[in-house]
């Protein structure tokens, strides 16, 4: 969710996770765009990858949920496509998008990543949240922060931070 305001206080922080938590997610394969839901189980992905262990969704548009000019978004997300490239790893097109369009942002669904490499991928263009999930569980969010302490326990979010 853009805003012109980095991720900085606990509020805001809260802010933005439930924005993720109600954005919807969609990937390409074969001309197909196929739904990504947080909390359920992805078996479209594990049909297509039979191979695959893990999956993840990633993007490099506005780091931090700050919303950038179109042109810098466009040169980093032509970056993290080249890692991808670099990782040896198949990625497919994707999209994360407000339910209303709002706004929306091209990603990656990047096929067996191991999650420590796609942690730092994630950290270097700056993006607080990326989905993450097991070929047999269901899709996870997964947060580059503390859980704040207003924020109730949610059976789906992974907290990288404490």
């Amino acid at each position: 969710m853009p805003s012109s305001t980095p991720y900085t206080g606990e509020a805001r922080i809260a802010e933005l996770v439930r924005a993720y938590l109600a954005a919807e997610y969609r990937w390409e394969m074969d001309g197909d765009w196929l739904n990504l839901r947080i909390g359920e189980r992805v078996p479209e992905a594990a049909r297509r990858f039979p191979e695959a262990t893990r999956f993840g969704l990633m993007s490099a548009w506005n780091p931090h949920s700050v919303e950038r000019p179109e042109a810098a978004n466009r040169a980093a997300d032509e970056a993290l496509q080249r890692d991808l490239i670099d990782s040896g790893r198949r990625f497919q097109p994707a999209f994360s998008s407000a339910v209303n369009r709002s706004w929306r942002e091209p990603s990656w669904l990047v096929i067996d990543l191991p999650p420590v490499e796609f942690d730092a991928l994630s950290r270097r263009y700056g993006q607080l949240a990326t989905l993450h999930w097991t070929a047999r569980e269901a899709v996870r969010l997964r947060v580059d922060a503390t859980r704040p302490r207003a924020f109730a326990h949610h059976a789906d979010i992974d907290w990288l931070r404490g």
